[in-house]
């Protein structure tokens, strides 16, 4: 059937959104295919749902092609399986959380292996009925404290979850490996441009996890390669090279000095460079930077927590995040300092830390037998020489420094150069967590129970039609891949006199007779308003149907090259096709 345009639920704006900062979130809505309800919340109009049905469709297709199974498990859940795994409480404030009439606690899913594990021990009982793998494609909910981004960032968003069961971690691999494969066909069929970087679990839990990252300048994640080895990682699952054992022996005694007004690192390095305390010039990499956090663990408990860094770097946030879950990171207050007179603001050393027992734990470039200036814990003074391993011996390490161009990989192979990406895609071997915690039994073969073990695999649908809007717009609007575009061709008609009129109406019928999904501009509007449409809304191809028509002729322009045509009229059905099947 021909969709018109007179008729289509459809109004495109000549500005940008007023909150909008991406491109993607600025032409999605100039060009009609969402709009805004709330923060982090979008209606999808007739165009815009288009593009997520075919995402989805690309995604389905896949996921059945390795055996994954299709289920729809409800948004609304219970609090008692997430208080059992303890993500009641570990999901922290991005969990939507709700009672009922009769005050019974309840949630709207982010995510559902709690469900997944349940709905597998209620069905299943032996080893015949594995493996088995589930996925649905469903509506989620997360509390995102600041939603941005239009679609790429929400509140309510689509996402396609399966997870796979299995007998042994054999059989979790291959699941784990099918789920990879299926994901890199999905994205090559959606033309993305992305890289797969070893990730941290977070509240998922598991062991190996890997993320699928589309390249973009606009992504929230940072990800690091190796060019030489192909070593690539999130930036929080970046391993840092342990600094070798030192010897001890022989190292000068720890010696206090007076350093006035020095409470930052550029102000010790002054100070350490104009007393000459070093035959060489002192730098801030020589210093030891000790930051104070305090951390809020699941059960509501706090704790202080000393982070020891070399000086010339900083904490990353998002490291130090992934490094402590599931306790939130929390600054210290005023009142925190006062009730711990040790703290010394400035002057911070890990020996008052130990001594009154709060945890220190260094980053792993402080090994044995290093040497550091770092604060003495008294105002105004440091303590040159402090030797790790002999003047004080953290209580671990911890990755939480920032990581830099140039830093070298963590397979020895290289250095590391750092780019930015979206979230796509990430993978889990779960292993056991909610197996064990909902005593997912079959018996085995020999009669036995056998623990069944568990992969995750998520996929943002939703945010996967912003993703392929920012990798593929360019000034005039949005250019959709064939895979996913809302409709084959558009058909203009750019002239207002009957006879082209009646054109654009036979060419449309056409090319709907030959199978192609059809929008057909027969508003009565300029030409130049159909074509800044045409080009804001992004189908792959345009037949114009305008002053050619008296002499046979139509014109095709390809959205993506920007290349324009003039077939005869009666060959345009051909000519379409063979754009259709050999483009993108």
């Amino acid at each position: 059937m021909i969709t018109r345009l007179s008729h289509l639920f459809l109004r495109t704006l000549r500005d940008d959104p007023a909150d909008a900062e991406v491109p993607s979130h600025k032409l999605l809505v100039r060009a009609g295919y969402v709009r805004r309800i709330a923060p982090g919340v979008y209606s999808w109009l007739p165009l815009g749902l288009r593009v997520l049905r075919r995402v989805e469709q690309v995604v389905r297709e896949e996921m059945n092609a390795i055996g994954a199974q299709e289920i729809s498990l409800p948004a609304l859940l219970p609090r008692e399986p997430y208080e059992t795994t303890n993500r009641w409480t570990e999901y922290g404030d991005g969990l939507f959380r709700l009672q009922d009439r009769k005050g019974a606690d309840y949630l709207l899913g982010p995510t559902h292996e709690e469900l997944f594990a349940l709905t597998v021990k209620g069905e299943y009982s032996s080893y015949k009925d594995l493996p088995v793998t589930l996925y649905q494609i469903q509506t989620k909910y997360r509390d995102e404290e600041r939603p941005r981004a239009g679609i790429l960032r929400g509140r309510e968003f689509i996402m396609k979850d399966s997870y796979s069961f299995d007998l042994d971690e054999d059989g979790l691999k291959a699941s784990y490996n099918a789920h990879r494969e299926a994901y890199q066909r999905i994205f090559n069929r959606l033309r993305v441009e992305y890289v797969i970087v070893a990730a941290t679990s977070g509240a998922m839990g598991g062991s190996a996890s890997e993320e699928f990252l589309a390249d973009s300048p606009v992504g929230e994640d940072t990800y690091v390669v190796c060019r030489e080895s192909g070593y690539a990682a999130n930036v929080e699952a970046v391993v840092t090279p342990a600094a070798e054992p030192q010897p001890i022996e022989g190292l000068p005694a720890a010696v206090v000095h007076d350093t006035p007004n020095t409470p930052t690192i550029a102000t010790l390095v002054d100070w350490a460079n104009s007393a000459g305390i070093s035959a060489q010039p002192v730098t801030a990499a020589d210093t030891l930077k000790n930051i104070m956090v305090k951390l809020r663990h699941p059960d509501g408990k706090t704790e202080l927590l000393g982070i020891g860094i070399p000086g010339d770097r900083e904490v990353d946030d998002k490291r130090l995040g992934a490094a402590v879950e599931p306790a939130e990171v929390e600054l210290l207050t005023e009142a925190d300092f006062a009730a711990n007179s040790f703290l010394v603001k400035g002057y911070i050393g890990p020996k008052a830390l130990q001594a009154n027992g709060v945890r220190y734990l260094v980053d792993p470039r402080i090994g044995t037998g290093t040497s550091w200036i770092t604060g003495a814990d008294e105002p105004g003074k440091h303590v040159v020489g402090l030797v790790a391993g002999r003047d004080f011996t953290p209580d671990g390490t911890i990755e939480a420094a920032d990581v830099r161009d140039g830093d070298p990989s963590p397979d020895g192979r290289g250095v590391l150069v750092s780019a930015r990406g979206i979230e796509i895609g990430h993978i889990f071997q779960l292993g056991n967590k909610y197996t064990d915690a909902f005593e997912v039994d079959v018996l085995g073969e020999n009669g036995k129970p056998v623990r069944l073990t568990m992969g995750s695999y998520g996929v943002g649908v939703s945010r996967m039609v912003a993703v392929i809007a920012e990798q593929q717009h360019d000034e005039k609007g949005l250019r959709w891949p064939r895979e996913v575009a809302p409709f084959d061709v558009h058909v203009v008609i750019a002239n207002k006199d009957d006879s082209s009129r009646e054109g654009g109406e036979q060419v449309a019928a056409l090319l709907d007779t030959a199978g192609l999904e059809v929008v057909l501009d027969d508003r009565k509007a300029s030409p130049g308003v159909k074509f800044k449409d045409s080009e804001l809304i992004g189908v792959p191809l345009v037949v114009v149907v305008g002053r050619g028509w008296a002499e046979g002729k139509v014109e095709i322009r390809d959205r993506f090259t920007g290349e324009s045509t003039e077939v005869p009229a009666d060959s345009v059905v051909e000519s379409v096709l063979a754009q259709v099947r050999g483009g993108r």
